[in-house]
């Protein structure tokens, strides 16, 4: 009977290690991402970057905000104390990315800050202890 419960036990810790490792996977990945592929051609004054945010009718200070954002939620994705906060506030520019996508570039384009925001919202509940330790720790 023990033997059965050691094996019924055991399943569960694996498919938990799994899912974590899967996220860490999705957070560098999404990270380096935000960070090298989203945040730096902003800050650079890319053209398509520039493009964009004059399309939108937003100056060059919304473009270096965003970009700010973009980079400090890429770099404390990869910080296991702040992944839980920087997850959830890329939910919230996830989302605003997905309603720009559909109002005024391209509806199709909204599928990938969506998606984006399912990983970071998995990654904030997966991390919801340690940010609750994090905002305590703050509040004192």
């Amino acid at each position: 009977m023990a033997a059965t419960h050691t094996t019924a036990t055991a399943a569960p810790a694996a498919s938990s290690t799994a899912v974590r490792r899967v996220l860490w996977t999705l957070r560098v990945l999404l990270g380096a991402f935000l960070l090298f592929g989203s945040a730096l051609p902003k800050f650079a004054g890319q053209a398509d970057a520039m493009e964009t945010f004059a399309r939108l009718g937003w100056g060059d200070g919304m473009r270096y905000f965003v970009g700010a954002v973009e980079a400090a939620g890429a770099i404390g994705l990869v910080v296991p104390a702040l992944a839980g906060l920087a997850a959830t506030g890329l939910i919230g520019l996830m989302i605003g990315a997905a309603i720009v996508q559909v109002t005024v570039i391209e509806p199709a384009w909204a599928a990938l800050p969506l998606a984006f925001g399912v990983v970071f919202a998995a990654v904030a509940w997966t991390e919801r202890r340690r940010t609750r330790a994090l905002v305590d720790l703050l509040k004192r």
